[in-house]
C-alpha cells in the first residue's frame, strides 16, 4: 500500500508539523525545569521559606492537579471544534500558564506569613493551567496519527526539543541570575522571560498541528457514564502499567532534578557547577536522539525504554567513586542522560498505544480521560519528587537560607537522595516494564481499529486475537 492509498490516520507526518508538535515541550520545558529544578531552591534560599513548608505545598499542588487531571480529561473528549478536541485547550491555556510562571517568582517583601500565602497562591495557579495545558499537549498525540512508528518519530521530537528547553533553563538561568544582579528581582526577570517563550511556543503548537484521528464508533448521542470510563481503565491492563510507570519515573526525575542544586551547593561546594551538570544531563540525550529512531525499530519502544532503565541504573552509582569530586557526578550525569533519552523518547508514545488499546478492547474511545488519568501518574510523580526532597530534608535538619552550613545528617541524605533514591524507583520501572507486552499485538490492534473493528466480542465484531474481554467466555 502506497503512502497516497494510506487512511489518512496512518500517513506520513511532514517535518514542519513534527517540529510544530515538539516544539511545545520546548515551551513546556522552559517553566517545567525552572519549577522542579530551581523552584524549591529560589523557595528555601532565596525566599527563605522552609523547605518542609515547600515540599508539603508542592505536593498538596499535585493532589488538586489529580482532580483538574480528570476534569480536563472529560472536558476534551466533550470538545468538538474546528480545531479538534485538544488542540483549543492548548491554545487558550497557552498565555495563562506562561503568565502564572511570572508570578510565581514575584513574591513581595511582606511578612513571612504573607509570603507564604503568596506562594501558595501562584503556585497552585501555575499549577492549574499547567495541569490543564499538558493534558491537551500529551492527547495531541494519540490524536495526530495511530501509526506507532509516526508516533515514534514524534515522540522523539518531543523528547529533544523538550531536553533543549531544560538544557537552556539548567544553563542559563543562574548566569543569568548574575546578569541582572543576582537578586530577587532578577529571579522575577528571569521567569519572566522564560514564561514569555513558554506561552508562545505552545500557541505554535496549537497552529501548526492538526487532529486526524476520529472514534471508530461515530456515534456521539449516548452519554459516556463514570461507570463505563471506571470498567473501560480496569480492563486496561497495559495503561494501568503506564499509570503506575508514569508515577514512578517522573517521582524519580523531579527529585532528581530538585535535589541537584543542593548537590553542586553543598556537596561540591558550588552552585555554578551546576550550569555543568546540566550540560551534561542533556547534550548526550540529544546527541543519543539521533539514534533513537533506529533502535525504535530494532527493539520497538518498551525494549528500548527498558535499555534506558538499565543503562541509567548504572549511572546512578558512579559518584560513589567520588562524592565530592565533579568529574564523576558530571560523567555520571552524562551517561544517564543518554539512558533517560530511551526513556523519554517511549514514555508517551507507550502510553498513547494503551489509548488505542482500550478503544479495541472496549469499543469505547476517551483519549482525553485516559490520557489526563495516566497523566495523573506523571502529576503526582511531579508532586511526589519534589515533596520528598522538601520532606526528607526538612526532617533530616535543612537550615533555610542558604548562608548556614548544614548539619552532617542533611549532607548524607542529600547523597541518598542523588545516588540511591532514583535507583530503587528505576529498579521498580523494570519490573513494571517487564509485564508490559501491548508491542507483541498492537499491530492487530492497530489494523483492526483502521478497518473499523474491535476486538472480538465488541459491538457484534469479529476479530480472532486470543484476548478477551472480562465477563466474556
Amino acid at each position: 500500500m502506497t503512502q497516497s492509498t494510506l487512511p489518512d490516520e496512518l500517513q506520513r507526518i511532514g517535518l514542519k508539523e513534527r517540529l510544530a508538535f515538539g516544539i511545545g515541550d520546548y515551551g513546556t520545558n522552559l517553566t517545567y525545569t525552572m519549577m522542579v529544578t530551581f523552584l524549591a531552591y529560589f523557595y528555601t534560599d532565596v525566599v527563605g521559606i522552609s523547605a518542609l513548608l515547600i515540599g508539603s505545598l508542592m505536593f498538596f499542588a499535585r493532589v488538586l492537579d489529580g482532580i483538574i487531571c480528570i476534569w480536563v480529561g472529560i472536558r476534551i473528549d466533550k470538545t468538538r471544534s474546528r480545531l479538534g478536541k485538544a488542540r483549543p485547550w492548548v491554545l487558550w491555556t497557552a498565555v495563562p500558564f506562561g503568565l502564572s510562571a511570572f508570578l510565581m517568582a514575584t513574591v513581595p517583601d511582606v511578612s513571612y506569613g504573607l509570603k507564604v500565602a503568596y506562594v501558595c497562591v501562584t503556585y497552585l495557579l501555575a499549577n492549574v493551567f499547567f495541569t490543564a495545558n499538558n493534558i491537551a499537549y500529551g492527547s495531541l498525540l494519540a490524536l495526530i496519527t495511530r501509526d506507532p512508528y509516526q508516533r515514534g518519530i514524534l515522540s522523539v521530537f518531543r523528547k529533544g526539543l523538550s531536553t533543549c528547553g531544560s538544557l537552556t533553563v539548567g544553563v542559563l538561568t543562574l548566569p543569568l541570575v548574575a546578569l541582572f544582579g543576582d537578586s530577587h528581582a532578577s529571579w522575577v526577570i528571569v521567569f519572566a522571560i522564560f514564561g514569555f517563550f513558554t506561552a508562545l511556543l505552545l500557541l505554535l503548537t496549537a497552529l501548526g498541528t492538526r487532529e486526524r484521528i476520529e472514534p471508530v464508533s461515530k456515534d456521539n448521542s449516548q452519554r459516556i457514564t463514570p461507570r463505563q470510563v471506571v470498567s473501560s481503565m480496569l480492563a486496561n491492563r497495559y495503561w494501568l502499567i503506564m499509570f503506575f510507570y508514569l508515577l514512578i519515573t517522573f517521582t524519580g526525575l523531579t527529585a532528581l532534578s530538585a535535589v541537584g542544586v543542593y548537590y553542586s551547593k553543598y556537596i561540591l561546594d558550588d552552585v555554578s557547577l551546576i550550569a555543568y551538570i546540566s550540560m551534561a544531563q542533556y547534550i548526550p540525550g540529544l546527541l543519543t536522539l539521533l539514534i533513537i529512531p533506529f533502535l525504535l525499530k530494532r527493539l520497538g519502544k518498551r525494549r528500548l525504554a527498558m535499555l534506558g532503565l538499565l543503562v541509567s541504573s548504572l549511572a546512578y552509582l558512579l559518584p560513589l567513586l567520588g562524592k565530592q569530586d565533579a568529574l564523576f557526578v558530571i560523567i555520571a550525569t552524562a551517561i544517564r542522560s543518554v539512558g533517560f533519552c530511551g526513556i523519554g523518547a517511549t514514555t508517551f508514545a507507550l502510553l498513547a498505544d494503551t489509548i488505542d488499546y482500550g478503544e479495541w478492547r472496549t469499543g469505547l474511545r476517551i483519549e482525553g480521560i485516559l490520557f489526563s488519568a495516566g497523566t495523573l501518574g506523571q502529576t503526582l510523580g511531579m508532586g511526589l519528587g519534589t515533596a520528598s526532597v522538601g520532606w526528607i530534608l526538612g526532617a533530616a535538619g535543612f537550615v533555610s537560607g542558604g548562608s548556614t552550613p548544614q548539619p552532617a545528617t542533611v549532607v548524607e541524605t542529600i547523597e541518598f537522595l542523588f545516588i540511591f533514591f532514583p535507583l530503587i524507583l528505576a529498579a521498580l520501572n523494570l519490573l513494571l516494564l517487564w509485564f508490559y507486552r501491548l508491542d507483541e499485538i498492537y499491530p492487530q490492534v492497530a489494523a483492526d481499529l483502521s478497518a473499523g473493528r474491535y476486538q472480538q466480542g465488541v459491538s457484534g465484531t469479529a476479530v480472532s486475537t486470543g484476548e478477551q474481554l472480562p465477563g466474556q467466555p
